[in-house]
């Protein structure tokens, strides 16, 4: 599940990663053609569309082209159709797990099984993500603002787990049934998600341009371990260069090559954070 880091330290920082698919490097790079993004509809959606001219005059990559998703109709299909079955198939085989996390959640801890949490999804429309709880009810952050770390106290014991193996994630094939994900593709975020302490959107302006796709379970970023906390602004930077090579690449292919490395890296190796 990865891709050719697309900047210096990140071809530095490759080497500490086994997972990496050769892939062009992002339009930043490469100069591809730049287009005007397409034009967005909804509150969030304007309030976003706000912000990219806000940001615009004082962001180091506001004259940068970058790369722009061109879907193609039978791609599109053939995605959507990987996803339902992909997530059909996952809500059937996992489904005794899925139970047996719930009937564990109900029983360790005072509280629902799931939660719920607003999230940009494609052309920055908000959607509710589903996730197993992991953390007590009374402590749960429902803004997404503030990073869960290693060691968090607001963390279960069984959400320990549960964040470890990713199966937290695993409500997540709903989502995808609904529409609001895929299986692959940038994760989704918070609106006004922080990255080396300031909006991500501060730290690189386009940040927006990885809502061009629908959101995913998983992505080449988190396959190539950047995934978790994003405090650290390089590895923020380096999560974002992921998410756009993954844009400017997508194919069914790169998908399934995703969700198997996905499969081997999180729920088999247990690297969540």
């Amino acid at each position: 599940m990865a891709d050719e880091t697309l900047t210096d330290d990140g071809k530095k920082a490759r080497k500490h990663h086994r997972f990496s698919f050769a892939t062009a490097s992002t339009g930043l790079f490469r100069g591809t053609r730049s287009h005007r993004v397409q034009k967005i509809r909804g509150g969030t959606a304007k309030r976003i569309l706000t912000a990219r001219q806000l940001r615009k005059a004082v962001s180091p990559y506001a004259e940068v082209k970058r790369p722009v998703y061109e879907a193609r109709p039978l791609q599109c299909a053939l995605k959507r159709g990987f996803d339902i079955v992909g997530a059909v198939a996952g809500l059937i085989l996992l489904f005794p797990l899925l139970a047996g996390i719930a009937l564990t959640i109900k029983l360790t801890s005072r509280g629902p099984v799931f939660f719920r949490q607003t999230r940009l999804g494609i052309n920055g429309q908000p959607f509710s993500i589903l996730k197993y709880r992991t953390m007590f009810v009374d402590q749960c952050d429902h803004t997404g603002l503030q990073h869960t770390i290693v060691g968090d106290q607001r963390v279960t014991w069984v959400g320990r787990f549960l964040r470890q193996s990713s199966f937290d994630e695993l409500p997540q094939l709903w989502n995808v049934l609904q529409g609001h994900m895929s299986l692959v593709g940038p994760r989704p975020y918070v609106p006004g998600m922080q990255a080396g302490g300031v909006p991500y959107e501060c730290l690189d302006y386009r940040y927006y341009d990885r809502l061009q796709v629908l959101p995913g379970i998983t992505g080449l970023a988190q396959v190539n371990g950047y995934r978790g906390d994003a405090s650290d602004a390089e590895s923020a930077r380096l999560r974002l260069e992921y998410d756009l090579a993954y844009i400017e690449n997508v194919s069914l292919w790169l998908d399934a090559k995703i969700v198997v490395r996905t499969i081997a890296r999180e729920f088999l190796k247990g690297s969540g954070a």
